[in-house]
């Protein structure tokens, strides 16, 4: 049971606040007012620290892929065909590096998390045109619908300079068939050119599939693994500029920024090594051979090393 005067303990505050107000009704408004506002700031910083978290929390890559897929056209121009090309016979892959989980050189793994660590600020991204690249579909003219997300690294080479081929992609290309680009280069002294975000898709196969599987996203054009490939072109040595099966092969330092560009492709996208293959493997007109002259063990030991293949 309540006691009496705790009863009436409610009114009698209300009282002596009544006869406060009485006294002094400006400076009890003045002090409603401080109460009123420091309520409203308090409200107001712990909406800012909410919002201020929230806005610390970057997106993951795969989070962003799927947006781009998402607000890309659900259905591409209409077919100048009535029915779906059907995709070609599969090519049997036997990829050239092996499963090492042993025998690591230890220098190696130390060299490459130092240039790991380095290339966070000396990578490089330079601007191409808009010709030159596309967004990711998840569904083809037929209104099929595509996995666009990475899960193939299709390997080249420039056939000439690093800044010959930069200055293609930033030219404007109207021409479809003349539209090209890679979404990260490696020039001889190993340094990396990132031209297209991972998120887009870019032109660096035509008439291509991987274990029989491509992507049909022009209703003109046969079917290309660029829809839900990586594209990564090694600058050429000089003596390779004037065509010839071979050349003089690629640089250590362009195999460590190799090594390390993939090993961040495979992370992020959970892309095996027998999903790394070439541009000669993948082309069905049979026209392309690079990478030419590519040493698959000097990138063995590199992903072996940053424990890619175990």
């Amino acid at each position: 049971m309540v006691r009496d005067h705790l009863k009436q303990q409610p009114w009698s505050l209300k009282r002596r606040l009544r006869k406060r107000f009485d006294r002094h009704p400006k400076a009890f408004a003045l002090g409603c007012c401080g109460v009123a506002i420091g309520l409203s700031s308090a409200l107001w910083l712990t909406a800012s620290n909410v919002a201020h978290t929230q806005l610390q929390r970057k997106p993951t890559l795969l989070e962003l892929l799927n947006e781009v897929t998402t607000n890309s056209p659900n259905v591409l121009e209409e077919p100048h065909v009535k029915t779906e090309p059907s995709p070609p016979r599969a090519d049997d892959w036997q990829s050239p590096l092996a499963r090492q989980c042993r025998n690591l050189d230890q220098e190696t793994e130390a060299r490459l998390r130092n240039l790991k660590h380095r290339l966070r600020k000396e990578r490089e991204i330079v601007a191409i045109d808009s010709s030159n690249y596309g967004k990711r579909y998840h569904r083809n003219p037929w209104k099929k619908a595509l996995d666009p997300k990475p899960r193939l690294v299709v390997l080249h080479e420039t056939s000439n300079s690093l800044s010959s081929a930069i200055n293609t992609f930033k030219t404007h290309h109207a021409d479809d068939n003349a539209q090209v680009s890679y979404h990260t280069l490696i020039g001889r002294d190993g340094r990396v050119v990132d031209a297209v975000s991972p998120l887009h898709r870019a032109f660096g196969a035509g008439y291509s599939a991987f274990l029989g599987e491509w992507a049909v996203t022009n209703p003109s054009f046969m079917g290309s693994v660029n829809n839900f490939a990586l594209h990564l072109s090694l600058e050429t040595p000089e003596d390779g500029y004037f065509g010839g099966r071979t050349h003089s092969g690629y640089s250590d330092a362009q195999y460590d920024s190799l090594a390390v560009v993939l090993d961040d492709w495979m992370k992020t996208f959970d892309i095996p090594a027998e999903a790394i293959t070439t541009h000669q493997h993948v082309d069905l007109g049979g026209e392309r051979g690079d990478p030419r002259s590519f040493d698959w063990s000097q990138l063995q030991v590199r992903l072996a090393a940053l424990k890619r293949l175990c």
